[in-house]
């Protein structure tokens, strides 16, 4: 019963670092209906500037700014600068983000080098901790509590903000939300940052657990579109259910077959599109 109560909270725990950083893929395309494919560079980048900030000030704090920030002007800059250029046109949105995140990517290989790294963690989340009949690494509770928060202030911004009234209305229909005097303009550029310090967050608080390597980009991009599709795109809720299914699976996957961890991973989720193809929260066309 221990060895499934543990397996039930790291999956939780992986669930939740999963769902803050799909967020704000599935914000940004909630928003602006735009595939971020450089989402994952984004994650990577945050926490290889994390870990740098760290190691030379010893502040985790000050690391975390340091990251928002890099990766939060890089992301407004991208927005600004090169998706406006092309509105409205998914593919050469899709291609100009992916390329983004290789030349991101090879950006960070050459300034870092290929050395896999982790993020220390403050000295109050070292130890374990005592859940019902196992001993839970402190920092995995940590991380189970920020996306339980993060998903609750996302929700409280989306249904009960003005703010989220008109994050709505330019999801519905932005050509309307505009004729109503709503600033389309503004509005695509703070979900677009917020779905960059979204990612940020969730390369500082998986850091410690994930930390970051060659290729981190493109895993985080695969689980994040992994967990998207399933909840549905563009769907905040349905990156939260589909957040805990993967990050259960990929657990309980990886400790009783690992060799068929991936088969255990995807065919739910191919499952789950013949039955539903817009996913289990999306909205039919």
């Amino acid at each position: 019963m221990s060895l499934w109560i543990y397996q039930l909270l790291t999956g939780l725990s992986f669930g939740m670092l999963l769902f803050i950083f799909s967020a704000g893929l599935a914000l940004i395309y909630g928003v602006m209906r735009i595939l971020n494919l450089a989402h994952g560079a984004f994650y990577a980048i945050a926490a290889w500037v994390a870990i740098q900030v760290a190691g030379y000030s010893g502040s985790l704090l000050l690391a975390a700014v340091c990251g928002i920030v890099a990766v939060v002007v890089i992301g407004v800059l991208i927005e600004r600068c090169l998706l406006r250029r092309i509105p409205g046109d998914e593919l050469p949105q899709a291609l100009m983000t992916f390329g983004l995140m290789l030349i991101l990517g090879d950006l960070a290989l050459w300034t870092w080098g290929g050395t896999p790294q982790t993020l220390a963690r403050s000295d109050w989340l070292m130890g374990p901790v005592r859940v019902v009949e196992v001993i839970f690494p402190a920092y995995r509770l940590f991380v189970i509590a920020v996306g339980v928060l993060v998903g609750a202030l996302l929700w409280y911004v989306q249904a009960r903000t003005r703010i989220g009234v008109m994050v709505r209305a330019v999801a519905d229909d932005m050509e309307t939300a505009r004729g109503m005097g709503i600033n389309v303009s503004l509005l695509s550029s703070g979900a677009f940052a917020t779905g960059a310090a979204l990612a940020v967050l969730g390369g500082i608080v998986g850091g410690p657990i994930v930390g970051v390597h060659v290729g981190t980009e493109l895993e985080v991009l695969l689980l994040s579109f992994v967990v998207v599709i399933i909840g549905g795109l563009g769907s905040l809720s349905g990156a939260f259910a589909g957040a805990i299914i993967v990050g259960l699976l990929d657990t309980i996957g990886k400790t009783l077959v690992p060799d068929f961890a991936l088969f255990t991973l995807f065919v739910p989720m191919v499952l789950i599109l013949a039955i539903r193809p817009t996913g289990l929260f999306g909205r039919e066309p």
